[in-house]
């Protein structure tokens, strides 16, 4: 499987309400949606702390490279979880209305990005119909992909871009998230039918994509081309998108936690194993073992949701990170698909770094040099900031709410002065 790892500056991938979601050359989610207040029923801001958390990993991971975090945390098994279990709450309603809300809701954050990207590329000289992986006139017709993610966009694997300030792999970066998109868009139009097998057979329908992982995901059959790494995408998150429907439905609540928890771990301790016999060229990376990737997200998955404590705000200190885990879920979309494309605006940045004039010794240099990639990653939030507030409140719209530039769960009272609260869910 191959999800798109940032290059060059050893950079290497939603969220809709409450979902989820680069590929690195393999990670990459989401599409998120509002979120509501701590005290309004029906919100778990446990939830909303794991969807946060997996965002500031994925942006790790896409910007070190660090093989060890997709084990430490795998995010994506994380994120699709998140937004199986939104889905089922959602399937209360007609299933046709439920998908066009999803949809809704993904497209327009989807379009503002697409347009920057194909801006930026049409202004590097890149052409569909020139391009040899995408010639011709099929070249222009998968352009549809950045209307709607039903397949792989088409972007150069090495391009220009006007003023020379990104590098040649730019684009393979910026477009490489989307794979999490159309994953994200299969699960949702496939789910109405997924709830109802997994109502009337559980176990089978929880456990089938982790076979089918087995089949397409190790070797045993093979699927060419694109629609072989959707399949292979749709059969390694399968079953976390599944459990969501499992921790929705409260199926996980009937299993003894000691019994759940210990056949995770077996399952867990399996796809390490399998990992250890299968590493790639990145070692430990899982998302180049879709096996071991299925096995081990699977069960992590299963632990979080058991020990799912419900919370209906955040306790203790983690009360601080309050505004910053409601503003994270409110643009979990605009989060995961920029952040790639703000990570590689760090670089000509931190360049800027060494025409200092206490930076014109060696030792300062080589003291920079050490420590660049963290310069970024602090670098990254602030533009990530700013693009929350520049295009954030595409994803309001998209929810048919009123836009706001900063969802963080703070209002403003009738004489001006903000006071704490809670941002609406749509």
């Amino acid at each position: 499987m191959t999800h798109g790892h940032t290059t060059g500056t050893g950079m290497s991938p939603e969220p809709t309400p409450y979902t989820v979601p680069l590929r690195s050359t393999a990670e990459s989610a989401p599409t998120s949606a509002p979120t509501s207040a701590p005290g309004k029923p029906g919100r778990d801001r446990y939830l909303d702390l794991l969807r946060s958390l997996a965002l500031v990993r994925v942006v790790a991971y896409h910007l070190f490279g660090w093989a060890w975090l997709t084990v430490l945390f795998p995010s994506m098994g994380v994120m699709f979880a998140l937004a199986g279990s939104l889905m089922a709450r959602s399937l209360k309603r007609p299933a046709l209305s439920v998908i066009r809300g999803r949809v809704r809701r993904l497209l327009p954050p989807l379009w503002v990005f697409a347009a920057v990207v194909l801006t930026l590329l049409f202004a590097g000289n890149w052409s569909p119909s020139q391009d040899p992986d995408h010639g011709g006139t099929w070249g222009w017709i998968e352009l549809v992909n950045y209307i709607v993610p039903i397949g792989a966009p088409p972007y150069p694997l090495d391009t220009g871009a006007p003023l020379g300030w990104l590098e040649g792999s730019w684009a393979e970066q910026a477009v490489g998230p989307l794979w999490y998109l159309r994953a994200y868009l299969w699960f949702v139009i496939a789910s109405p039918l997924l709830l109802w097998l997994f109502r009337r057979a559980p176990w089978p329908t929880l456990l089938a994509p982790l076979g089918l992982t087995a089949i397409v995901g190790t070797g045993l059959v093979t699927i060419p081309g694109e629609t072989g790494e959707a399949i292979t995408d749709f059969a390694v998150y399968g079953s976390c998108w599944v459990l969501g429907f499992a921790h929705h439905e409260g199926l996980l609540k009937q299993i003894p936690r000691y019994v759940s928890v210990s056949w995770a771990s077996l399952v867990m301790a399996f796809g390490l194993w399998w990992a250890s016999g299968h590493l790639g060229p990145a070692g430990w990376d899982l998302n180049d073992i879709p096996l071991a990737q299925a096995t081990w997200s699977f069960g992590y998955v299963v632990i979080l949701l058991q020990y799912s404590p419900s919370w209906r705000e955040l306790p203790g200190r983690l009360a601080k990170w309050d505004k910053l885990v409601t503003l994270s879920n409110n643009r979990a979309v605009t989060i995961y698909l920029w952040h790639n494309l703000l990570i590689m605006a760090t670089v000509p940045i931190c360049d800027l770094l060494y025409r200092l004039p206490f930076m014109q010794s060696d030792r300062a240099v080589n003291a920079l040099d050490s420590t660049n990639m963290f310069w970024s990653f602090a670098l990254v939030w602030p533009l990530i900031g700013l693009m929350i507030l520049a295009v954030g409140w595409v994803e309001d719209l998209a929810a048919q709410r009123r836009p706001r530039l900063w969802p963080n769960g703070t209002k403003r009272s009738a004489g001006g002065r903000a006071r704490s609260g809670v941002a609406r869910r749509g």
